[in-house]
């Protein structure tokens, strides 16, 4: 055991696994923060080349795409290779993606770098490897924990998109771009430095636990592609996918050609973040309230009136729509992702659980990616963002519907 190891073995487990919480959201804080703020970068990258909405939130689609996907592998490797391996890789993606993307010129290169190498990136840091260590310190709580990680998405959002755009103001977006990858790449050595071998250990009263209470349904991907509950998770997480970054690729571009100036539309946005901390917290709460499905509920009827509240912007940009918007819709982002986990968790409980979450997860990707493609898409094609905001409308109600028939959500 290194010296880290053992100066942090004699520490309470409970202080270790409040540092591994405090690690999973920093590293989710960098991985989302970096990869969200494309939407600060949009409008700078589409003037200097002259490419239209759907070619540049392409970009956007593709790292969406390539993290869903990646998801099962990064769980696969997190496995033999352990987290100190994943998570190096993850920012030597970043870094190096970020680092290539300041020096492209054409738009392929782009979909490389911000769009596969972001994805990967964002993969390797993100809500697979970190759920799989989570696991080992909290278990049971295990959803309070990932939804403390997944309000770093906001804490990312609030920090990086006002400071993405006040780095174009000054630098250009060449040189905002090279700070990021610079910045990903000098994150590696505190990284490298940090006790592996203790965080990878777990609690041992965690894993007592677990041995305890072990009960194995049995479930193989196989079987489980095979029952309704599964392919109603996936299409959950498909089409709410869909409808919230269908917008969301592009709120700041709607925002500034509402009216609002470029930094209050980057710093409003950038508010989510704050907002979706207590979102993914209240509705994780409220399940232990009211359960489930009814929280489930709730948060959809807050992200539809968040919609319309940003369609009613186009007309009556002020403020308190501006606010109400951030507020419903922003807190929303995500906020069913632990619920959603802890489901799929309890349905399909078994070895082979984290394969099989992994084959759901792959739905939010699909849906990611599609979303903010087909966004930038139907804006090109009608020139106006209120087909743009129906059709998010309807995927987002379309997300919602599983839980209301399908049998094994209802429960």
């Amino acid at each position: 055991m290194d010296q880290n190891s053992a100066r942090l073995a004699s520490k309470p487990p409970v202080r270790t696994a409040l540092n591994v919480l405090a690690l999973c959201f920093a590293l989710s804080v960098v991985g989302r923060g970096l990869g969200e703020s494309f939407t600060v970068f949009l409008l700078p990258i589409s003037e200097s080349f002259g490419w239209d909405r759907a070619q540049v939130v392409s970009v956007y689609s593709l790292s969406a795409l390539a993290g869903g996907l990646a998801s099962p592998l990064v769980g696969r490797l997190f496995d033999r290779s352990g987290p100190r391996i994943v998570y190096s890789l993850g920012l030597l993606l970043l870094g190096s993606a970020f680092l290539t993307a300041a020096y492209a010129q054409k738009l392929w290169q782009f979909q490389v770098s911000l769009g596969l190498c972001v994805g990967l990136g964002i993969a390797f840091i993100g809500n697979v490897p970190n759920s799989i260590l989570l696991g080992r310190w909290f278990g049971p709580r295990l959803p309070t924990a990932m939804a403390v990680v997944y309000s770093a998405t906001g804490a990312g959002v609030l920090v990086l998109l006002p400071l993405s755009q006040i780095f174009i103001d000054r630098f250009g977006w060449r040189g905002a771009y090279q700070i990021f990858g610079g910045t990903a790449l000098v994150l590696m050595l505190p990284l490298l430095l940090l006790p592996w071998r203790l965080f990878s250990t777990g609690s041992p009263s965690v894993a007592r636990s677990a041995a305890a209470d072990f009960i194995d349904e049995g479930w193989t991907l196989l079987s489980a592609m095979r029952h309704h509950a599964f392919w109603a998770l996936f299409a959950t997480f498909f089409f709410t996918a869909i409808g919230m970054y269908s917008l969301a690729a592009q709120v700041v571009a709607y925002l500034i050609d509402a009216g609002f100036p470029p930094l209050q539309a980057a710093t409003a946005w950038g508010f989510s973040g704050v907002v979706l901390l207590f979102g993914m917290l209240g509705i994780s709460w409220l399940d232990g309230i009211i359960g489930r499905r009814p929280s489930v509920l709730f948060s959809y009827a807050l992200s539809i009136a968040g919609i319309v509240m940003l369609w009613l912007l186009q007309w009556y940009p002020n403020l308190w729509l501006l606010t109400g918007f951030v507020v419903c819709f922003g807190s929303m982002i995500g906020s069913r992702g632990p619920l959603l986990t802890a489901t799929a968790m309890k349905i399909f409980r078994g070895k082979q659980v984290g394969t099989i979450y992994g084959a759901i997860a792959i739905g939010s990707g699909l849906g990611s990616a599609f979303g903010s493609w087909s966004g930038g898409l139907i804006h090109d094609l009608t020139h106006s963002y209120n087909p743009l905001i129906a059709f998010a409308l309807v995927s987002v109600l379309l997300g919602m519907i599983p839980f209301l028939v399908v049998p094994a959500l209802r429960r």
